[in-house]
């Protein structure tokens, strides 16, 4: 860390201060005064102060063998972290995914019987689905929407169905309480999706659900293609894999944000 910035507003004190606690290695959680003043190349004077200041505020404790660092200096990255929202954390593993498939990729949640999309990655194509962030369609006749759909309880999904939707697009599949009700199945069976042109001529996805720490879907993932370009062999073989990957991750990183302390005392 420089402790000479480039501009007018640098404040050297600060860098000093933030020097001194990432001297305190992993392997070495207690360091006396003369080690810290050694790691960072301060003077003595100049550390105990910090360290004083530090020890006042909270982040750091005395300690017989010298100072150490309270579980307070965690609120420094959990600001961060508690700053960031699902589709923060959501973004860089789409980009990724939308790089590895060449196609694009969208999130999207439940809002009565239609789909919002919350997230989008695109990639530009001849033809392509218009899909912007607030786009809905209904939820049946989607990937995202089976996937969605399947995670609820009966009465629940009763209740949700039944609201009228406001998509202002009527699909091509129209299924029968029992098709309806096979469909849900197969896709709570073996955990994902996949809709050949239901919703529309020309497009197929598949889609996974993105779950919180607890287990609960809270959205829904997918990689979407033109039927013209990208088989159904190709959608399973070869970008399910990977969007199964990506929602995994995705999940597990949401369940860590979730569980970062709010504030430590």
């Amino acid at each position: 860390m420089p402790r000479e910035g480039t501009g007018p507003d640098f404040i050297e004190a600060l860098a000093r201060g933030l020097e001194v606690i990432t001297a305190f290695a992993p392997h070495r959680p207690v360091m006396s005064l003369s080690e810290l003043a050694t790691g960072t190349g301060l003077a003595r004077p100049t550390v105990r102060r910090i360290l004083l200041t530090l020890q006042e505020l909270g982040y750091v404790r005395a300690d017989p063998q010298g100072f150490a660092l309270t579980p307070r200096v965690l609120e420094l990255g959990v600001a961060y972290v508690r700053s960031m929202g699902l589709w923060d954390v959501a973004r860089p593993h789409m980009e990724r995914l939308s790089a590895g498939t060449g196609e694009s990729v969208s999130a999207a949640q439940l809002d009565g019987s239609d789909i919002v999309y919350v997230a989008r990655v695109s990639v530009p194509k001849i033809v392509a689905l218009a899909v912007q962030i607030g786009t809905r369609f209904p939820a049946l006749q989607t990937s995202l929407g089976k996937v969605l759909l399947a995670a609820l309880d009966p009465v629940r999904l009763e209740e949700v169905l039944a609201e009228p939707g406001r998509s202002g697009l009527v699909p091509r599949w129209q299924p029968d309480r029992a098709e309806r009700e096979a469909e849900l199945r197969q896709v709570r069976a073996r955990g994902w999706a996949l809709t050949d042109e239901q919703l529309t001529l020309g497009i197929r996805s598949v889609a996974v659900p993105l779950r919180d720490g607890s287990g609960r879907v809270i959205a829904a993932l997918n990689v979407n293609a033109h039927a013209a370009e990208t088989s159904v062999e190709r959608l399973l073989d070869h970008h399910l894999p990977q969007l199964l990957q990506a929602a995994g991750e995705i999940s597990a990183d949401f369940a860590r944000l979730e569980t970062a302390p709010h504030v430590v005392r």
